[in-house]
């Protein structure tokens, strides 16, 4: 089992007299920014010039510099834009100030498991990866708890890296709740086959290929999106309270007839197959490479992509449909940029 530390783990002397730059202020940066300083951390925003995020980090007390000058300021610079934009941003702006004993973090570790980043040898190198959207973890570090988290460390020259990222965990609020340790590689691959085979990619065809199915059939759109994604947060948030056992509890004797005797025959061994085959691509590097590859080639297949996917019948339904249910409140606009200097946050912000 994977060791797991607590508030009584982290110590914020090991943060004392040293800057933090958030590089980044969308959804994680905010939120590392504000925790951190809220701790008493002395923390630094690093943005580039005419962000529209840079007001806002200012509104709210935060030191903004652009990048280059936060990461020459710190001495832990914590990178938290989108994957694709980290590796150029590093070379040109941060790269040139990561000098003996100062700390590089992320919570993500795609750009440094496959290379797109290389610290040199004398900077600590380490990852805190909170486990839920930065307007949770801020929301949730306000009322005097947090989010679980994981830790790790790729380098550690000066000795004290892991010590540093559980004072970094505990500042975030992450260590109330409770920091798994891993390292870069099972953090990296593990998020990104969830992401495709479960969380993103496996429930968005389900979620389509579902409402297809019944709209082929002759039932309304309507009933058919109800059905088949409206209803489904009340299912998560079961699953997500109690895990399987307590959302079989709490559906009808017949939903959980259902489940047992139809889910295999949906996921099946073909689609195990298949998964494993994701995990594959994974690992050997191979969806890293076509990730990169797209974003050097201008995104216009990914963009492409994502303007198809707004045209689809459920996409349309679901947007009159929302429109009759209020209480229904958006954290973002769905493609509308939420930090510097790209197109969105760290996937789910992540990291999901």
């Amino acid at each position: 089992m994977a060791k797991r530390f607590y508030e009584k783990d982290g110590n914020l002397s090991h943060l004392k007299g040293r800057t933090v730059a958030i590089i980044g202020y969308g959804s994680q940066g905010h939120a590392h920014a504000l925790n951190l300083r809220d701790s008493g951390v002395d923390v630094v925003v690093g943005l580039y010039k005419g962000s529209k995020s840079w007001s806002k980090a200012q509104d709210a007390g935060l030191k903004v510099m652009t990048t280059s000058e936060a990461a020459k300021a710190a001495d832990i610079v914590m990178i938290l834009v989108s994957d694709h934009i980290q590796a150029d941003l590093y070379n040109n702006e941060i790269a040139p100030h990561m000098t003996a004993g100062k700390t590089l973090m992320f919570a993500h570790g795609f750009n440094i498991h496959f290379g797109q980043i290389t610290a040199p040898a004398n900077v600590d190198v380490s990852m805190i990866a909170p486990k839920a959207p930065g307007h949770r973890v801020r929301e949730l570090f306000t009322e005097g708890v947090g989010v679980p988290g994981l830790v790790a460390v790729h380098q550690n020259p000066s000795g004290q890296a892991h010590e540093r990222a559980l004072a970094y965990a505990l500042a975030l609020g992450c260590l109330k709740a409770g920091v798994i340790e891993t390292n870069f590689k099972e953090e990296t691959e593990s998020d990104l086959f969830g992401e495709q085979a479960v969380l993103c990619g496996g429930v968005s065809e389900l979620i389509r290929a579902g409402f297809e199915t019944l709209v082929e059939a002759g039932y309304a759109p309507e009933i058919a999106y109800f059905e088949c994604l409206h209803e489904l947060k009340l299912i998560v948030d079961l699953i997500q309270e109690g895990g399987l056992a307590y959302m079989r509890y709490s559906v009808s004797d017949t939903a959980e007839y259902g489940d047992y005797t139809r889910g295999p025959r949906i996921v099946n061994e073909q689609t195990r197959a298949e998964m494993r085959k994701i995990l594959g691509e994974v690992q050997s590097g191979e969806f890293a490479r076509q990730w990169i590859a797209e974003n050097k080639a201008g995104r216009g297949k990914f963009l492409a992509m994502r303007e198809g996917a707004r045209e689809q019948q459920l996409e349309q339904v679901g947007q009159e449909l929302r429109s009759m249910m209020p209480f229904l409140k958006k954290k973002k606009e769905a493609g509308v940029p939420q930090d510097a200097p790209s197109a969105h946050e760290p996937a789910l912000a992540a990291k999901i």
